[in-house]
């Protein structure tokens, strides 16, 4: 990128204030990329793994939760956890054109891999069973060098939609855009200087969701030490949920110890425990997972192990935890949520409904698309609540700043792009 390039990208940005690049990319897979026919019999297949995280039920379940703890005063488990069956009545029974087609390319890894590239395909399932449509498909990402391939592959079937998955393919999804007017594109955390006319770049302020975790991190924690197991340094979401969860848990507790450590890979688990475990010997009573199913795996080896842990992208009580079936869900104290499912979902409908427009979709604590998810089997402390949703709150009206950088996720005066 050129140097003036480079100036425009950093103005836009900082113009939005919530510019956000990319998750869940790595080349460590070995399998052969697979195309598949989502079904009906796949759909409710994928449904049932998926145990769609956000619906009233869960919202009951977490009332029912803070009314345990026996404080009236006490926050709410979680706010902004709008259900896709909600959204869709918002919608007024808008239906999709016979033959209308939504296909995906997803991030390296699977539809039910529980974190990033899961929430996605919720979306779009979401979005097939509210407004009627018959024809949809994916294709599970193995290896960055299949990127464009995929997309091509996608194409073939004449789609009106595309969604694809994460930082490192939005190159080749602006090629794509380009040389296929009539096909409207989504990309997830894919930020461009300018979009094509018929491409959506859907943004996050991950900052945001790292800063909500870091504070109920450093509000559970009796140590004061604290971890979190991160995915690729070389994606702006990582480094922006890693710092924001340090600067979360330092606003909690200044003198607070944070551990922290970056991944080659997204999608190994055992190396994610690993740093858990490391973290734990040194004494870390808290353990935040913000590296796809890496993170999962240090999330998933600290709650095993009795101490807490924070999920990420979307409510791993569900996936990670298998809706609490799983050893250690009661020590799942919340999840930070990028609701990817909603962004997918809505621009979708602006597809269908014909307002689609080129440009970014940005998602904040500010619009609900930053949150938390309910504490479930976790006895999460009335006054943690309390704070945790206080801290969300403050994101939201913006008397809290989280000091990181929404363009690349460093702080803010320590060499940042917003410097």
């Amino acid at each position: 990128m050129t140097s003036l390039k480079r100036l425009l990208a950093v103005l836009f940005a900082l113009a939005l204030l919530a510019a956000a690049c990319g998750d869940d990319d790595d080349d460590a897979a070995d399998e052969d990329t697979t195309e598949t026919e989502t079904t009906e019999a796949e759909e409710d297949a994928a449904d049932d793994d998926a145990e769609e995280p956000a619906d009233d039920e869960m919202e009951d379940e977490a009332d029912d939760e803070m009314e345990d703890e026996g404080d009236e005063d006490a926050a709410p488990a979680t706010s902004g956890q709008l259900s896709l069956e909600e959204e869709c009545e918002s919608w007024g029974g808008l239906q999709a054109p016979e033959g209308f087609t939504v296909n995906l390319v997803t991030d390296i890894g699977k539809v039910d891999d529980g974190t990033f590239n899961q929430f996605a395909f919720e979306g779009m399932q979401g979005a097939i069973d509210c407004f009627g449509i018959e024809n949809s498909s994916f294709i599970e990402t193995v290896s960055e060098a299949d990127y464009a391939a995929n997309i091509s592959t996608s194409l073939e079937a004449d789609p009106d939609v595309i969604v694809t998955v994460g930082f490192l393919i939005a190159t080749d999804t602006e090629e794509a855009a380009n040389n296929n007017p009539d096909v409207n594109f989504i990309g997830i955390d894919q930020f461009l200087v300018e979009y094509p006319a018929n491409m959506i770049g859907v943004l996050f302020n991950e900052q945001e969701g790292g800063f909500i975790a870091g504070a109920m991190a450093a509000s559970l924690s009796e140590s004061g030490v604290v971890g979190v197991v991160g995915g690729r340094e070389d994606v702006p979401p990582v480094v922006k949920f890693v710092n924001g969860y340090e600067a979360g848990a330092t606003y909690v507790n200044p003198d607070i110890n944070v551990l922290s450590i970056y991944n080659e890979s997204f999608t190994d688990p055992a190396k994610g425990a690993s740093d858990a475990a490391q973290f734990m010997g040194e004494g870390a009573d808290v353990i935040f997972g913000a590296g796809g199913p890496t993170g999962s795996g240090g999330v998933k080896a600290a709650a095993e192990a009795g101490v807490w842990a924070i999920g990420v992208d979307q409510d791993e009580y569900f996936t990670t935890f298998s809706g609490g079936s799983a050893p250690g869900s009661e020590y799942l104290a919340s999840s930070a949520i990028k609701r990817v499912d909603l962004a997918v979902f809505r621009n979708i409908a602006a597809a269908i409904e014909g307002s689609f427009e080129g440009g970014s979709f940005v998602l904040t604590a500010e619009n609900d698309g930053i949150t938390y998810a309910p504490f479930h089997d976790a006895d999460i402390p009335a006054d943690v609540a309390a704070a945790v949703e206080e801290v969300r709150l403050g994101l939201a009206d913006g008397s809290i700043d989280t000091g990181v950088c929404g363009i690349d996720g460093l702080f803010v005066g320590e060499g940042s792009a917003c410097d």
